[in-house]
């Protein structure tokens, strides 16, 4: 093993990385900044994660949890912890990781900070697919969560459609999409106005995004869907980092850029369709998880594995602070995402105006 200095692109700094080789000759160069960075996130979303758990009308201590989730503590603690708060934890955490991990895989391929599943309307067409079964359908929850992974994928499928044009390009592809979503929220509200009050009332707690009353019946399919995609997307994280430094120049280093793309893209739309079957389209974790992900590390590429634990570190904490701030199930977590979100995105877009990148 040793340790060398290298100078990544957009960082004039030294950065010390280190190379980890094994017996049969393989050889893997880690960044020691992103490392560190992916620890420090990891601590956090699963600090964040036993808060949580701890909160609400029977506030448990963190060694009360950890005790809980061994196996010890009383039997009414025991249900509490694995039953009743478990579920929602877990949910919250592998659906901030699957929006961080598709939103930086919508970024890297884009080429842009603005290229997130929510701002180009894969939200809104899981919510369309949503709304359809509640209105027309009058389904229960699995079907719901089906409505929304089928509308989440079929607007995919479009907007790659109406982008191709010998490839995906960034601002083309940014601009089909957010017209998409334009399109596709108009039609939401149509729905809605076809609703009953029942109906209505139903459909906008669910549009909202919300862990509340998530149980194992929740986990259990976002785990399959996690367990299958992000590995996935993971084993493309190099051919992803080629792609930033154009086709010509990721061709010539035997990356594939059309199937990097197809396979890549894919399995981030079924992530977020996936993700928000299970919770609702909470807004912008998908576009500010990656982002500050790379601030933290400063290094280049998709930078997969620290967005994934930032995802899920932002959205527990979050919905940790609603329930602090607001009472156990009285504001739903996406309000709270939304806004901060919000006031994210104003800044992103005044810093790209700045740099002249729009």
């Amino acid at each position: 093993m040793n340790t060398p200095v290298t100078c990544a692109p957009d960082d004039r700094r030294p950065r010390r990385t280190t190379t980890l080789r094994t017996p049969g000759g393989l050889s893997l160069r880690l960044d020691v900044r992103a490392v560190a960075a992916g620890a420090v996130l990891l601590a956090l979303a699963a600090a964040a994660a036993v808060a949580l758990i701890g909160s609400g009308d029977f506030p448990l201590t963190p060694a009360e949890v950890l005790r809980a989730l061994t196996g010890g503590g009383d039997a009414g603690q025991r249900f509490i912890v694995r039953e009743l708060r478990l579920p929602r934890v877990l949910v919250g955490l592998l659906v901030g990781a699957a929006f961080g991990i598709a939103g930086a895989v919508f970024q890297t391929v884009s080429r842009n900070p603005l290229g997130s599943p929510d701002v180009l309307g894969f939200g809104q067409g899981a919510s369309v697919g949503a709304l359809f079964v509640i209105v027309y359908l009058h389904g229960g929850t699995f079907a719901v969560a089906a409505g929304a992974v089928t509308g989440g994928i079929v607007t995919g499928l479009l907007i790659f459609l109406l982008a191709w044009q010998r490839g995906i390009h960034g601002y083309r592809f940014v601009l089909v999409g957010i017209g998409a979503a334009a399109m596709l929220y108009a039609l939401v509200l149509y729905l809605l106005t076809k609703a009953n009050i029942v109906e209505a009332t139903s459909a906008t707690t669910w549009m909202t995004g919300s862990l509340s009353g998530r149980d194992w019946s929740h986990v259990w399919p976002l785990a399959a869907v996690c367990a299958v995609l992000v590995p996935l997307t993971l084993a493309y994280g190099r051919p992803l980092r080629m792609l930033e430094m154009g086709d010509d120049a990721a061709s010539a280093l035997g990356v594939r850029a059309g199937r990097v793309r197809a396979v890549t893209l894919l399995a981030a739309v079924v992530l977020v369709a996936a993700a928000t079957a299970a919770a609702g389209p909470i807004a912008f974790v998908a576009l500010t998880a990656p982002q500050l992900a790379r601030r933290l590390t400063r290094a280049p590429g998709p930078n997969l594995l620290p967005s994934a634990a930032m995802g899920a570190a932002l959205l527990v904490g979050a919905d940790w602070a609603t329930q602090r701030l607001f009472g156990a199930d009285q504001l739903p977590v996406g309000v709270l995402t939304g806004a901060l979100g919000g006031g994210y995105l104003v800044w992103l877009l005044a810093t790209e105006r700045r740099a002249g990148r729009i």
